[in-house]
C-alpha cells in the first residue's frame, strides 16, 4: 500500500472515529436531559388582586401570555398565600412553612423595613438553598424583603446570584417628597431613595422604577440562556403592582385600566418574555413555572390598587380577597393543558412540590406546611391540602377545612377598622358562597365543633419563636 493510499486510510479512520465520539457525545448529553431535574420557575407578583387578570376576569386588563399561560397549563382557584401582607407571605413561599414558625410576623410591625435589624433566620432552609444542595444553579431578581443585612440577603441564603430591590418600592421616602398620598398619584422616581442591588452591593440609588420590571425580566431570561446546560431555579419577584405605580415608557397609557393597567400589562409582557425564551432555548418541557401573588390588592389606594373580583376585602385581611391568589402553573407535556384546579392550593406546596420533583427531600427536623401537589399538577390525584390556617400577624383569625371557613376574628383590609372577636364563629360555605356574604353558623354546629379540633391540634404543636420583625437595626439577633 502506498504512502497517500495509507495516509487516505488513516483519515477515514480517524473520521470515523471522530463521529463515532460526536454521537457517544450526543447520546450522553440526551441520556443527561431525560435524566435531569425540572427547572422552576416561580413568578411572584405583589399586591396582585384575584380579579386583575383576563384569564380571571378582568375586563379591560389584557394579558395574553398569561392567559396563554393558563391555556397551556392550569389554572387554581382556590390557591392561597400563608399571609395577606409581604414579609410573611414570601418567608411563607421560599420555607414552605407558616411564618409564625419562623418569626417572620409580628403585630405591631406587619413587615420589615429599613430600620430593622431582624430578617430570615439561619436554620431556616430555603427552597433556593433546598435546590442547590441537588445541583440546581438558583437566582433571585426582583424584591426581596426577608431582610435588608448582608446575612439575610438571598446570596447567605442559597441564591447563587441577586439583582433587586431588598425592600417594598415605597420605602425610603425622601424628607422633599410631598406629604400624604400625592406622591402615589403622580408618582416620581426621586420621591424613593430605594436601593437597587446585585448581589451584597448597591448598584443604583435611587432605583429608576420605570425600568424595573423590564430589568428583572432581561436579567432572568439571560440566567436561562447562560445555564441552560443545568438544572436551575428562578425566583422572579416583581416589584409591582405595589404602590408607587411605575412601569417603562413603552407601557405608557397602553391599556383601559390606566397606570394601574399598564403595570399589570407590562408583567404579562414579562411573563411572555420568560416563557418564550424557554421555548426557545427547548427547556419548556423541562421547565416548571408558577405564577401567583404575595396577597391581595390594596384597596385604600383606589384605581392606584387592584381588584379582588367577587372576593371580600383586600391587602391585610383574612378574608378571601386578601389571600386567595390568582396562580398559574404550567410545564408543557406534564401538566394537562386547559385544566381548571378547583383543589386547595398554597404557595407554600410550590416549596414541597418543587423539592419533590428535584429528587431532594424536605427538612425533617421541623414543621413543614408546604404539601406536595404533584398529583394534581400530573393529573393523577387529588390534593392532599384539606386546610388552610389563615393568619393576620401571630393572630389565627380563620381556618378553612374542605368548603368550610370559620372565622374566629373578622377584620377589614389595611385602611379598615379594628378586630372583632366572634364566641361563635362565623362561617362561610365558600364553594357556595366565595364572596362570604351568607354566615351558615347556625346549620353546621357540627362543622364548627370539627374546625375547633383542627385549630387544638394545630396550637398544640405550635412553639413560636421571637419575631424577627421586631428587632431593632443595631440590636443582636
Amino acid at each position: 500500500m502506498t504512502k497517500f493510499a495509507r495516509g487516505i486510510q488513516h483519515a477515514l479512520l480517524l473520521s470515523c472515529l471522530c463521529a463515532a465520539y460526536s454521537l457517544l457525545l450526543a447520546g450522553d448529553k440526551v441520556r443527561a436531559a431525560e435524566n435531569r431535574p425540572p427547572n422552576v420557575v416561580v413568578i411572584y407578583a405583589d399586591d396582585l388582586g384575584y380579579g386583575d387578570l383576563g384569564c380571571f376576569g378582568h375586563p379591560t386588563i389584557r394579558t395574553p401570555n398569561l392567559d396563554r399561560m393558563a391555556a397551556e397549563g392550569m389554572r387554581f382557584t382556590q390557591f392561597y398565600s400563608a399571609a395577606p401582607v409581604c414579609t410573611p407571605s414570601r418567608a411563607a413561599l421560599l420555607t414552605g412553612r407558616l411564618p409564625i414558625r419562623s418569626g417572620m410576623c409580628s403585630d405591631r410591625r406587619r413587615v420589615l423595613f429599613p430600620n430593622s435589624g431582624g430578617g430570615i433566620p439561619a436554620k431556616e432552609v430555603t427552597l433556593a438553598e433546598a435546590l442547590k444542595s441537588s445541583g440546581y444553579a438558583t437566582a433571585h431578581f426582583g424584591k426581596w424583603h426577608l431582610g435588608h443585612l448582608p446575612q439575610f440577603l438571598p446570596t447567605n441564603n442559597g441564591f447563587d446570584e441577586y439583582f433587586g430591590i431588598p425592600y417594598s418600592n415605597d420605602m425610603d421616602r425622601v424628607n422633599d417628597a410631598p406629604r400624604g398620598r400625592a406622591p402615589f398619584w403622580d408618582p416620581k422616581v426621586k420621591y424613593w431613595n430605594v436601593p437597587l442591588m446585585r448581589n451584597l452591593k448597591v448598584a443604583e440609588r435611587p432605583a429608576d422604577q420605570t425600568t424595573i420590571t423590564r430589568r428583572y425580566t432581561e436579567e432572568a431570561t439571560k440566567f436561562i440562556g447562560a445555564h441552560r446546560d443545568e438544572p436551575f431555579f428562578i425566583y422572579l419577584a416583581h416589584s409591582m403592582p405595589h404602590v408607587p405605580l411605575f412601569r417603562s415608557p413603552e407601557f405608557a397609557d397602553h391599556s383601559r385600566r390606566g397606570l394601574y393597567g399598564d403595570v399589570i400589562e407590562e408583567i404579562d409582557w414579562s411573563v411572555g418574555q420568560v416563557l418564550e425564551t424557554l421555548r426557545k432555548l427547548k427547556l419548556a418541557d423541562n421547565t416548571i413555572v408558577w405564577f401567583s401573588s404575595d396577597n391581595g390588592p390594596w384597596l385604600i389606594f383606589d384605581t392606584h390598587g387592584g381588584s379582588a373580583g367577587l372576593l371580600r376585602e383586600g391587602k391585610g385581611s383574612t378574608w378571601e380577597g386578601g389571600m386567595r391568589e390568582p396562580t398559574i402553573a404550567w410545564w408543557p407535556g406534564k401538566i394537562p393543558a386547559g385544566r381548571v384546579a378547583l383543589d386547595l392550593g398554597s404557595t407554600m406546596d410550590i416549596y414541597a412540590t418543587s423539592i419533590k420533583l428535584a429528587g431532594a427531600k424536605l427538612p425533617t427536623d421541623r414543621i413543614v406546611d408546604g404539601l406536595d401537589l404533584s398529583p394534581v399538577l400530573l393529573g393523577t390525584g387529588p390534593s392532599p391540602r384539606k386546610t388552610m390556617f389563615y393568619y393576620r400577624g401571630t393572630r389565627l383569625m380563620a381556618v378553612r377545612k374542605g368548603a368550610f371557613k370559620a372565622h374566629f376574628i373578622t377584620q377589614s383590609a389595611y385602611g379598615g377598622g379594628g378586630p372583632k372577636t366572634h364566641e361563635t364563629p362565623e362561617l362561610y360555605q365558600l364553594n357556595h358562597d366565595p364572596s362570604e356574604k351568607y354566615n351558615v353558623a347556625a346549620d353546621h354546629p357540627d362543622v364548627i365543633a370539627d374546625i375547633r379540633l383542627e385549630v387544638k391540634r394545630h396550637q398544640a404543636e405550635l412553639n413560636a419563636p421571637p419575631s424577627q420583625l421586631e428587632i431593632p437595626l443595631g440590636k443582636k439577633k
